[in-house]
C-alpha cells in the first residue's frame, strides 16, 4: 500500500472513528449520570469533544503501529474509558447493565445512521467514491465496536452486562477476572477466537437486522 492509499484510508475512516469512540464514551457518561453517578460529569467526560476521549496510546499510536506492521490486516485500539463509580448508582447491580449497554447502543445507532446516509447518497445520485466509502467505513467501524464491546468478559461492556445479570455469587466470580481481562481478551483476539467465534457472526447478524429494519426505507428510495 503506497502513501497516497494510506492517506486516503485515514481520511475515509477519521470522521467515522472519531464519532464512534466519542459517542460511545459519552453515552456511558450520560447513562451513569442518569442512574445517579456524576463522576464522568464532574471530570468533563460527558462531552462530544473527541479530544476528551482520545487515549494517545490506545487511540492513535497502537492502531497506527499495527496498521503499518500488518499492512492493514490487523487493527486494534481503544479510547480513554469513562470513569464510573458503580457504587454511586441507585441500584448498582441493575443499573450497571444499562450504563454498559449505552456505549454499544450508541454504536448500533450510528451504524443505522451511516447506512441511511449511504442510501440517501445513492438515491440522490451522488457517485463520489469518497463519501460512499466513508459511509461504509462508518457502518463497519460501529459494527466492530458494537460487537467487540459486547464480548462477555470484564472489563469490556459485555463483561459488565454479564456481571449485572448473573446471580450475586456467580457475578462476583466473573468480576474477579477484570484485573487480567484485558490481557485475556488480547490473547483471544490475537489467536483469532474473538474474530471467528464472536465478532464476525455478531456483526453479520447485526448488519442483517439493520438491513431488515431499513427495508421500508429502501423500498421508498429505490
Amino acid at each position: 500500500m503506497n502513501l497516497a492509499q494510506i492517506i486516503q484510508t485515514v481520511a475515509i475512516y477519521a470522521i467515522p472513528v472519531l464519532f464512534a469512540i466519542t459517542l460511545h464514551e459519552a453515552a456511558h457518561g450520560y447513562a451513569a449520570r442518569h442512574f445517579g453517578d456524576n463522576t464522568a460529569a464532574m471530570l468533563g467526560r460527558i462531552s462530544l469533544n473527541p479530544v476528551r476521549h482520545i487515549d494517545p496510546v490506545g487511540t492513535i499510536a497502537m492502531p497506527l503501529l499495527l496498521y503499518f506492521a500488518t499492512a492493514g490486516a490487523f487493527l486494534f485500539g481503544y479510547a480513554k474509558p469513562v470513569p464510573v463509580r458503580f457504587g454511586n448508582l441507585r441500584n448498582p447491580k441493575r443499573d450497571m447493565v444499562w450504563v454498559a449497554l449505552a456505549g454499544p447502543g450508541a454504536n448500533l445507532a450510528q451504524a443505522v445512521l451511516w447506512t441511511v446516509a449511504g442510501y440517501l447518497l445513492v438515491a440522490v445520485g451522488v457517485e463520489e467514491r469518497f463519501f460512499l466509502a466513508m459511509c461504509r467505513a462508518g457502518i463497519m467501524t460501529n459494527l466492530v465496536m458494537f460487537a467487540f464491546n459486547l464480548f462477555p468478559l470484564p472489563p469490556l461492556d459485555g463483561g459488565r452486562i454479564l456481571v449485572g445479570l448473573l446471580p450475586m455469587r456467580a457475578a462476583l466470580l466473573v468480576s474477579r477476572i477484570e484485573p487480567w481481562g484485558f490481557f485475556v481478551v488480547m490473547a483471544l483476539v490475537i489467536s483469532g477466537v474473538v474474530g471467528s467465534l464472536w465478532l464476525r457472526p455478531l456483526m453479520a447478524a447485526t448488519g442483517g437486522l439493520i438491513d431488515l429494519l431499513l427495508t421500508p426505507l429502501r423500498a421508498l428510495l429505490f
